[in-house]
């Protein structure tokens, strides 16, 4: 494993999480929900692939998700799918990419409310205890993003 294999490395053993996500998606919408939640992330595959167990707090009732990361050492990118135990037989499409200048860019195609958008995954802000992780939509093929969910990691010891 060469390039990139090492992205998430820093990702690996168990995390407090604070969320804020917005109420409502692409609707023009200011309101921002906070809540909490944990998450533990083990590698696997030999270093080539991470499995973290996730539950998230919403005020509206909490659920148990699952991420899943594959790494290909030919492209050096890394793919990322969503399991959402509110609806186990659906895996969300994955995001692709990797990391530079500490920054973690991951983009994929999607659904959302019956129309194509793309998805923007980023992590950032990385240190041996914390860092920030963004998902973004774009329902105009990447021209302009919304942020519409934002997570703070802080390591539990």
């Amino acid at each position: 494993m060469t390039g990139h294999a090492h992205d998430f490395d820093f990702l690996i053993g168990k995390w407090r999480v604070h969320h804020r996500r917005l109420k409502e998606r692409l609707a023009n919408n200011r309101d921002w929900v906070e809540f909490e939640g944990t998450s533990e992330l083990t590698m696997t595959m030999g270093g080539q692939g991470t499995v973290d167990d996730n539950f998230v707090d919403l005020p509206s009732g909490g659920y148990r998700a699952m991420g899943l990361r594959g790494y290909d050492p030919k492209t050096q990118t890394w793919a990322i799918w969503w399991l959402d135990a509110r609806d186990p037989h659906r895996m969300e499409p994955p995001v692709m990419g990797n990391f530079q200048n500490g920054v973690g860019t991951f983009e994929g195609d999607d659904i959302f409310d019956g129309k194509p958008i793309k998805v923007r995954f980023q992590w950032s802000r990385i240190t041996a205890n914390s860092a920030h992780w963004e998902q973004a939509f774009s329902p105009d093929g990447g021209k302009t993003w919304e942020m519409n969910w934002a997570m703070d990691f802080t390591r539990v010891k």
